[in-house]
């Protein structure tokens, strides 16, 4: 890791995700959480102040120490126990079925390896837990797509591995996730080709 990566990315991405835009958005994903909750990608805890009375603990994964050094103010601020509980969404430290729900929101887009990422959501979920997601991915349009293709290999080296193309749905369905309930929309005021966003519920079965 380079000190653009350390030190330089989690400020711009600070920024970036604390949006205005973006707060409908983060409480329509945390609407449904409840008991012990998984958080992968939990950033700086933009997502902290939409958490629900029903959520009881947040275990938060997180690689970035200056992503959860610039979260601190949210976290001392939340009437919710947060925990930093691990590093990396594709190796999870839990036992099978230990969460109620999860949460990823603009995150699949650089996990090396998303389906495992999911896959592992999944284990330590309990049957019939479910995961609420928001993710960017491929387009529903073609002629969007064709711009995401041109423009994703620029887009992964300016923002550390951030690919504009997978696709979220199947993604989730190849992990053995169930998808309940899903919005395939394109955010307001960004370009097409890099706000193409899934939001959704899938059920861990």
């Amino acid at each position: 890791m380079g000190v653009y990566s350390d030190r330089v990315l989690p400020r711009i991405v600070n920024v970036a995700c604390g949006a205005k835009q973006a707060r409908p958005l983060r409480e329509r994903v945390c609407s449904g959480l409840h008991g012990q909750v998984l958080e992968i990608g939990f950033g700086t805890g933009h997502n902290v102040p939409f958490y629900p009375d029903t959520v009881q603990r947040v275990a938060a994964i997180e690689p970035s120490q200056l992503s959860w050094k610039l979260a601190q103010d949210r976290v001392s601020a939340s009437q919710v126990a947060v925990e930093r509980s691990g590093l990396d969404g594709q190796s999870l430290p839990f036992d099978d079925d230990s969460f109620d729900t999860a949460l990823s929101t603009w995150t699949l887009c650089t996990i090396p390896d998303p389906v495992l990422a999911l896959t592992e959501v999944r284990r330590v979920l309990r049957h019939g837990g479910t995961l609420n997601f928001i993710e960017h991915g491929l387009a529903p349009d073609e002629d969007v797509q064709r711009w995401q293709r041109r423009l994703e290999p620029l887009n992964k080296r300016m923002f550390e591995g951030c690919h504009l193309t997978r696709p979220i749905l199947g993604l989730l369905n190849t992990a053995g996730f169930t998808v309940l309930d899903v919005d395939v929309f394109y955010d307001e005021g960004a370009p097409k080709a890099m706000g193409a966003d899934t939001l959704g519920v899938a059920v861990a079965s």
